[in-house]
C-alpha cells in the first residue's frame, strides 16, 4: 500500500508535525534530553510502519510501533507531570496517540488473522 493512502502512517506522521514544535517549549535543559527521546520514539514508531507496511511479514513491525507507542504514552505523562507539557496539549497527544493505536490495533489483528492462515 503507498504510504499517503496509509492511515496510521498520515495519523503518525500529523501526531509528529504536531508534536515536535510543542517539544520546542520544553525548558532548555530537556530540549537535548527529554524532548529529544519523546522525538526520537515517534520516529521509531513511524519508521516501524513504514518498514511494516514494506515487509512480508508485517507483525514484528507492527508490534515494535506498538510497543515504542506505550512507551511514548508513558514519556509523555512524565513531561505532563514535570509540568513541560500542560493539561491541554497532553490531552491532543493522548487523543491522538487512542487513534494511532486503535489503528495499529486493527493493523496487528489482521497481521495475526493473515499468518493464522499461511501457516
Amino acid at each position: 500500500m503507498a504510504l499517503q493512502d496509509f492511515k496510521v502512517y498520515i495519523k503518525t506522521y500529523d501526531f509528529m508535525n504536531w508534536l515536535f514544535p510543542v517539544t520546542q517549549s520544553f525548558p532548555k535543559s530537556q530540549r537535548f534530553v527529554a524532548a529529544q527521546r519523546i522525538e526520537n520514539t515517534v520516529l521509531n514508531i513511524l519508521e516501524a510502519i513504514i518498514e511494516g507496511n514494506a515487509a512480508e511479514h508485517k507483525l514484528p513491525y507492527v508490534r515494535r510501533a506498538l510497543t515504542q507507542l506505550e512507551l511514548l504514552y508513558v514519556l509523555l505523562r512524565f513531561a505532563k507531570t514535570q509540568r513541560w507539557l500542560d493539561l491541554k496539549k497532553y490531552q491532543t497527544a493522548s487523543e491522538q496517540l487512542s487513534h494511532i493505536e486503535r489503528l495499529l490495533g486493527g493493523w496487528l489483528r489482521a497481521c495475526q488473522k493473515r499468518e493464522k492462515h499461511v501457516g
